[in-house]
């Protein structure tokens, strides 16, 4: 049997701690003793995916790491079990488009629940500080009540009454590291603008979602202000770098320490740190599923959205290493959430124009390249979009929030969320 590259050890170490590994075994549906072809080995594991049509299999051990092989290394009564079982799909992996979407001229009632049989499609958002959100509920011009009840934009905030809107087939979550790295809850509730005090871009991209899937969906914003790409979210698997004669920081590094020891530096803020932080507090809350989705079972991790770069602006290296970053970044995700066919969607900023020139050029540029329409990334095509936010923006610029305008917030996320749907109608490479 073959492992995944990066858990390899010999057969001789994996099945001598059997007996151990059997008292370790977290219990699970799938959890079983599994033998050899020849029946001379046997070891413990739960089933974590299987492919009848390539007969590949793979198997989580107690100790997390994976094994992957082929059912021809089992025994005749682990390859009857498989086959009974039937396909499995990895926990967290978004399914066919045609298992989640709603059937075409159809639209969910997005005043009933969803069918909690389907796993609830989960899409994390990540960024910074537009991310967050800060367009305006209330006043004059550039608020959403002005927007929705003068200017009758974005119908769907209303209900019948007139009254805001309540999707109760959307969940609306949202939290951010805290003191003492502590996660705080703002949100944890139904799709609707009352107990809001601003907004992002999630209601705009959680009404094309839930219009178009035929599942439970959660919104699941974890994110903060005032972070870089090229430091506070380095992904994992980044390297120390040289530019104009200085090194900077790889994950887990820091200025005195640019290589790190893969370790999380003690008391002192490092690179990638608020990767951590921001998927460290998104796991917190789909393992806990069922408080913020009430009775949910499973989950699907089907998508990411991403809006940010303005910190990324302000810095020579950040800028000018800002797509390998951001490929990592896309790439990374998917690793650790254990999503390999999640999709992607970023924006670009508002303020930035094709053409442009300088450290945000860069940045534009480099948010437009990793579209998978633009062929540079073939290995994105069809799960990764990029939405050019300028003709979208009412004005200002990213790091004055857009002056506040919900319209900004709003247009973004509607683009977001209709690319979100037009990639989970795409065919998976």
């Amino acid at each position: 049997m073959k492992p995944s590259p990066s858990t390899r050890t010999p057969w001789s170490r994996r099945i001598a701690g059997s007996a151990t590994l059997a008292l370790l075994l977290l219990c699970g549906a799938q959890a079983r003793t599994w033998t050899s072809s020849d029946g001379a080995k046997t070891f413990e594991g739960e089933l974590k995916s299987y492919d009848p049509e390539t007969g590949a299999v793979g198997v989580t051990l107690p100790n997390g790491k994976t094994l992957d092989f082929n059912q021809t290394k089992l025994s005749e009564d682990d390859i009857a079990f498989l086959k009974k079982t039937g396909k499995v799909t990895p926990a967290g992996a978004a399914p066919a488009p045609s298992d989640i979407l709603a059937p075409a001229g159809e639209t969910p009632d997005m005043s009933q629940p969803a069918d909690l049989s389907k796993p609830v499609q989960v899409f994390i958002l990540l960024g910074q500080s537009n991310m967050v959100g800060a367009g305006k509920i209330s006043g004059g011009e550039g608020s959403l009540e002005n927007a929705v009840k003068t200017k009758k934009l974005y119908p769907y905030l209303l209900d019948p009454s007139g009254e805001w809107s309540v999707r109760k087939d959307v969940r609306n979550v949202r939290v951010m590291v805290g003191k003492g790295n502590s996660m705080q809850l703002f949100n944890n509730d139904w799709m609707t603008v009352p107990g809001t005090k601003s907004i992002g871009p999630e209601f705009g991209i959680g009404h094309p979602l839930g219009d178009a899937i035929a599942a439970p969906v959660m919104i699941l914003k974890s994110c903060i202000g005032n972070r870089s790409l090229g430091w506070d979210l380095l992904p994992p698997g980044s390297e120390p770098y040289e530019f104009n004669g200085k090194t900077e920081p790889g994950y887990r590094g820091t200025p005195d320490n640019p290589k790190g020891n893969g370790e999380k530096p003690d008391a002192v803020w490092y690179a990638g740190k608020q990767y951590d932080d921001d998927t460290d507090n998104a796991k917190k809350v789909l393992s806990d599923l069922n408080t913020y989705y009430p009775d949910a079972k499973k989950y699907e991790v089907a998508g990411f959205f991403f809006w940010q770069g303005e910190k990324d602006g302000g810095h020579d290296a950040h800028a000018e290493f800002y797509e390998k970053h951001l490929v990592a970044f896309i790439k990374q995700l998917r690793k650790d959430f254990d999503s390999p066919n999640a999709k992607f969607v970023l924006a670009t900023l508002g303020e930035a124009k094709k053409g442009s020139t300088g450290r945000g050029g860069k940045i534009l540029d480099a948010q437009l390249a990793v579209d998978g329409e633009t062929g540079k990334y073939p290995e994105f095509k069809n799960n990764v979009a990029t939405v050019y936010s300028n003709p979208l923006s009412k004005g200002g610029s990213g790091n004055g929030h857009y002056g506040g305008n919900s319209e900004t917030y709003m247009n973004v996320g509607e683009a977001m969320g209709q690319a979100m749907v037009k990639l989970l109608q795409s065919p998976t490479p």
